[in-house]
């Protein structure tokens, strides 16, 4: 386990996503995956007010209540970005954060995004409304997601001068081959302010699991997304990923997110699986760790 920023929240190498809970995982499906992710060793499930329209929380918060461990796992969810709840307005916060402990059947959140951006809402206002969840002890940390550098760095400095609870992580789209725009700019202020970096799409949106080639048809409603990273950057990446995971006797998609955990800034890496063998491929990043040659192969491969 590591520390997520410089909170007291001890997070696995591998956050589990929910977003497909209750789109393409039932949720007898996506209770055997949230049984195979803990069992293996992870602790850290991501979900959001937005993902299915709330029935990714209802299953989380059902398998929760079934399995009676609340105490072992933590929870992240986001507001922000659901229709009706789309501002980061404090009214907006509040009633979003009480929908979302409501349908996941908790008294806490342990880790609250703000899901994306609202230039329309001071973000003083919103910040006070995530500090005032926070000294009710209905969310424990709050983060951001989807942030520019300098949103990111006037809302940190906010939070400092006023004496409100600050965004302890950020969670940017950042894979192989999706570098530019976390790397620069916004990782120096997640460095330079002590927080951590979880990276959605790690995977690019499957891509980096080594399924898509050229002239294989995937079915998947991501596929358009993913076959977008073709290119001839993408096969050199793929080759790298391919060399890598063969030497190692593991999946492409575990080296692939283990590149991920080697960034100074990243704790854990986020990726979901709609059924226990896509599970299967995800699980070795919770040990794997890269050698610096191996890190600088990737790393050289995607530029």
């Amino acid at each position: 386990m590591t520390k997520l920023g410089n909170s007291d929240l001890d997070v696995s190498r591998l956050t589990l996503g929910g977003n497909v809970f209750g789109w393409t995982a039932d949720e007898e499906q996506s209770f055997a995956v949230l049984d195979a992710y803990t069992r293996a060793g992870g602790n850290f499930i991501d979900t959001a007010d937005l993902y299915a329209g709330g029935k990714s929380e209802t299953i989380l918060g059902r398998w929760l209540a079934a399995r009676g461990n609340r105490a072992d796992v933590l929870i992240a969810t986001k507001v922000g970005m659901t229709k009706g709840l789309d501002n980061l307005k404090p009214a907006t916060i509040e009633a979003a954060a009480e929908a979302s402990l409501k349908r996941l059947g908790v008294d806490h959140i342990d880790l609250y995004y703000a899901h994306r951006d609202d230039l329309d809402t001071p973000t003083e206002e919103s910040l006070a409304a995530f500090d005032r969840l926070v000294r009710a002890g209905k969310v424990r940390q709050i983060a951001a997601s989807n942030y520019s550098a300098e949103r990111l760095a006037n809302a940190l400095a906010i939070s400092d001068r006023e004496g409100l609870a600050g965004f302890v992580a950020l969670q940017p789209e950042y894979s192989l081959v999706a570098r530019s725009a976390y790397e620069g700019d916004v990782a120096d202020v997640v460095a330079a302010n002590d927080l951590s970096a979880l990276p959605y799409w790690g995977l690019a949106k499957g891509f980096l699991t080594g399924k898509y080639r050229p002239g294989v048809d995937v079915d998947s409603p991501r596929a358009a997304g993913a076959t977008k990273f073709l290119d001839d950057r993408g096969l050199r990446v793929l080759a790298a990923l391919d060399e890598i995971s063969a030497a190692r006797a593991t999946s492409v998609a575990a080296v692939a997110l283990a590149w991920l955990t080697a960034q100074p800034t990243v704790p854990s890496v986020l990726a979901s699986a709609r059924n226990t063998e896509q599970l299967d491929a995800l699980l070795p990043v919770l040990d794997l760790t890269l050698s610096n040659a191996e890190v600088d192969r990737l790393t050289d491969a995607s530029v």
